[in-house]
């Protein structure tokens, strides 16, 4: 037998699907290599080799995944890639299809800012809901910031210029490198317990991710979200993004920006007050000047001539009613004192006492009338009703046991009307006039 004719051979196609298989079962794979080869299709997608100083291997960024990269892929930059291990079948290249990749170093970075950005967000901390409004006029701010950076000079110089009533207080703190987070949770913290701060400010200039770091700490936005004042994040410049920013009742793009928030709104309202009042004079001039323009087209009108004589009329009337209500008056008052004599003389005529008496006379026949009717009425109907009570007492069944009556009852509590109800051996009740028998039946007999 030849010992060949056992062998497998495989074409080239399938071999290669083999390998990618078994490439597949690697899943996910994290692979950090630098750049180089890189090529932008005009597709979209990305080709580029990774290589260390053992070996290289190609890569793949499809536009899927390339449009979310947060830099621009160039040769010789040094990343972190996230994908899965593959083969392009034409060539037979063993590869890597890239799903995520970052810069080594600030890649780290910008990988914890987004995780911790998305756990925050999911916990609502930057919901609309929970910002608060800044006071119109504050009366103080507090600023938690490094008492020696521009940013502080930046601000302390607008407020000044704007507002110098305002009042300040700074909390020094470190903005950045080991305890910088530390020490702007408590100024926050210290800057709550006071009754005299209106509103926070936390923030610095601008600077790399690490130098801005501070702010992408979880514990300062958790002292952000916990401020019962309203606060203010101003970090770095207007490009620079942190999570105090979305944590924050307001963001400021920079500093300065936030000194000009605090403090413009007096100035603003001193201009529009000022701009009011010129309004308020020009309208109050143009209102008056329109009603004098009127009283003297008034005073030209023919009425004014004809007034005078009308007034004159209305007076003579007037003399003339008045007049006559004297008159009735004096007539009324007359009237009535003739009917009050009138009705005094009638009544001298009237003996009261005689008729007190009489009424009372009469009173007294009524109530012994009254009485009398009550009590023969209580006799009529005490007699009706203790008929009515021997009528119920004869038709008891209790006068009925005690002619010599008896009641029985099965052991079910059933009334005995006939011997046919019950058997031999049967328990019954017999109720009498005065107590009761529990008897056997020993002998049933039919009726005669």
């Amino acid at each position: 037998m030849d010992p060949l004719s056992h062998r497998k051979i495989y074409t080239v196609g399938e071999i290669t699907s083999e390998i990618k298989q078994s490439l597949d079962q690697f899943g996910i794979v994290w692979i950090q290599g630098e750049i180089s080869n890189c090529k932008h299709h005009s597709s979209g997608h990305l080709y580029f080799s990774l290589k260390d100083a053992h070996a290289q291997m190609k890569a793949a960024c499809f536009r899927n995944n390339n449009r979310y990269l947060k830099f621009r892929p160039e040769d010789g930059m040094e990343v972190l890639v996230r994908g899965r291990l593959s083969v392009y079948e034409p060539r037979g290249d063993y590869q890597v299809i890239v799903e995520y990749m970052e810069p080594v170093g600030v890649g780290s970075l910008q990988l914890a800012f987004e995780q911790l950005k998305d756990r925050l967000r999911k916990e609502g901390l930057f919901e609309e809901a929970h910002k608060k409004p800044l006071p119109l006029l504050p009366r103080k701010i507090g600023i938690v910031t490094s008492p020696t950076g521009a940013a502080i000079r930046d601000m302390l110089r607008i407020l000044k210029r704007r507002n110098a009533s305002l009042g300040v207080l700074i909390y020094p703190a470190k903005v950045q490198g080991t305890g910088a987070a530390e020490e702007i949770t408590s100024g926050i913290r210290y800057l709550n317990s006071r009754d005299d701060i209106d509103v926070v400010i936390i923030g610095r200039g601008g600077g790399s991710i690490e130098d801005l770091w501070a702010f992408n700490e979880e514990v300062v936005a958790r002292a952000v979200y916990g401020s019962e004042l309203p606060l203010i994040s101003a970090v770095g410049h207007e490009v620079d993004f942190t999570i105090s920013d979305f944590v924050a009742d307001l963001r400021a793009p920079t500093p300065s920006a936030a000194a000009e928030m605090v403090s413009g709104a007096r100035e603003d309202l001193r201009i529009s007050v000022r701009s009011l009042h010129g309004r308020l004079r020009q309208a109050i001039r143009s209102g008056i000047e329109r009603r004098r323009l009127h009283l003297e087209r008034l005073a030209r009108n023919r009425a004014f001539a004809v007034a005078p004589n009308r007034i004159r009329d209305l007076q003579q009337r007037f003399d003339e009613a008045s007049l006559r209500l004297v008159q009735s008056l004096k007539h009324f008052v007359s009237d009535t004192r003739h009917r009050e004599r009138m009705a005094s003389a009638g009544l001298n005529k009237v003996d009261l006492r005689r008729f007190i008496v009489h009424k009372k006379d009469a009173w007294i026949q009524c109530r012994h009338g009254l009485t009398a009717g009550i009590q023969s009425c209580m006799r009529r109907e005490r007699a009706r009703f203790e008929l009515a009570v021997g009528k119920l007492d004869s038709l008891s069944p209790l006068a009925i046991l005690k002619r010599g009556f008896s009641l029985c009852r099965d052991e079910n509590g059933r009334i005995i009307k006939s011997a046919a109800d019950v058997s031999r051996g049967d328990s019954v009740d017999v109720i009498l006039s005065e107590g009761g028998l529990n008897c056997l039946v020993r002998e049933t007999r039919k009726p005669r």
